[in-house]
């Protein structure tokens, strides 16, 4: 799931080098079609979703205590703060000197806001460089973060923990209800005005024009889905069924039918009370696939391979480090992506396939020399902050008579 969200996203962004005035009408559909792969955003936040309240929804259903929040807030600030950071400073520094834009106070003020992501609350900052759009999802998923044990919170300490494991997923419902709301209030009331308003403004116009629709309220939505179908397969037999490759299989489907769904209006796919990426169908077939897949049998043998596994692996370089590849070969090379060619098929087949090798050498670079090494030193302290019952028994028992 995570290797289609990846590929996704990376087709929209190659298909946006094209020249949709020189596409050979046989290939239309296509690159409309492959323009809607920013849909793929919404499986990465339904992903997160899924994974991150799993651990929750364990120690939920045992009566165990809460998870441990500082685990939780050391383990995602290791996978996700290093790249974020050394690609958002890379970012910057293109701005003002490859880009030219001015270094000035909006500029700085956006870079700062984007390092502390607190980007996601303002149109201004919404962006916070240049040259790199898919970082402002960053702070998005970031603010999920928080309100994720928030959440669980109100599970495990509003109302008896004697309750069922239906009422706990009905409460968790009332919990994707209350950020819809959110949503609609944030959209009602919080509109953005139209001076300026529009991507031919560039990056500050084009979140004018998505916010308020795009909001951290909505897109926690979506998290929360992805949520929910963590509590669904937590309590799922744990046997292997074919009848899980049917649901799989129909939930793929499903999901793949609502890209064609947003053809002829807005690229963002605005649906059910303004929510991008075809909310909530799409997130609730990435929900659906993820609750059953892992205990098909084909699906999982068929999707679930060493291709799959690498492009998963090395995503998040590959998510923060695309745009920047693509804006600087565009920028420094401008006849790249068969621009002024009389082939421009060619051309942008040629400079799509030169610039995912260089992407994902990059993303590669990054998860094995920066992400990873920070998620081993995350580990390695997290295990040293803990005394396992056994080791403090033999400390107690060690302990002279009378010592501190």
């Amino acid at each position: 799931m995570r290797a289609v969200a990846c590929l996704m996203v990376l087709v929209h962004h190659l298909s946006l080098r094209m020249d949709f005035n020189k596409i050979p009408p046989a290939l239309d559909l296509t690159f409309i079609l492959a323009r809607f792969g920013n849909h793929g955003v919404t499986v990465f936040f339904v992903l997160s979703g899924f994974l991150l309240s799993r651990p929750f929804w364990l120690a939920l259903d045992r009566a165990q205590p809460l998870p441990s929040l500082k685990t939780y807030t050391m383990r995602r600030a290791a996978r996700i703060l290093p790249g974020f950071w050394f690609a958002l400073t890379v970012g910057f520094v293109l701005s003002f000197t490859i880009y030219r834009f001015p270094l000035d106070g909006e500029l700085v003020g956006r870079y700062i806001a984007g390092f502390f992501l607190m980007s996601q609350w303002h149109w201004r900052t919404f962006f916070p460089v240049q040259g790199d759009g898919p970082l402002w999802s960053i702070p998005f998923e970031t603010t999920c973060y928080v309100l994720l044990p928030i959440g669980f919170l109100l599970l495990f300490y509003a109302v008896p923990r004697s309750r069922s494991v239906l009422v706990s997923r009905l409460l968790w419902i009332g919990v994707i209800a209350v950020s819809l709301i959110g949503h609609w209030l944030v959209a009602t009331y919080l509109p953005t005005d139209t001076v300026g308003r529009g991507w031919q403004y560039g990056f500050q116009g084009g979140a004018k024009e998505w916010m308020p629709r795009f909001n951290p309220i909505g897109f926690f939505a979506i998290f929360a889905i992805g949520a929910l179908a963590a509590g669904i397969q937590t309590i799922l037999p744990a046997r292997r069924s074919a009848i899980y490759d049917v649901i799989g299989a129909l939930a793929i489907v499903m999901g793949a039918w609502q890209l064609p769904q947003s053809v002829g209006g807005a690229s963002e796919g605005y649906a059910w009370l303004g929510i991008p990426y075809q909310f909530p169908l799409l997130p609730l077939a990435a929900a659906i696939a993820l609750c059953t897949l892992p205990q098909s049998l084909l699906l999982a043998k068929l999707l679930d391979n060493r291709l799959s596994r690498y492009v998963a692996t090395v995503s998040f370089g590959v998510y923060i480090w695309q745009d920047i590849v693509l804006t600087l070969m565009t920028t420094l090379f401008t006849w790249t992506f068969g621009t002024g060619s009389s082939d421009v098929l060619r051309g942008w087949i040629t400079s799509s396939l030169v610039a995912t090798v260089i992407i994902f050498t990059i993303g590669t670079a990054s998860y094995f020399l920066l992400e990873r090494p920070v998620i081993r030193w995350a580990r390695r302290r997290e295990q040293t902050g803990r005394i396992s019952p056994l080791s403090e028994k033999k400390a107690v028992q060690r302990k002279p008579l009378g010592g501190k």
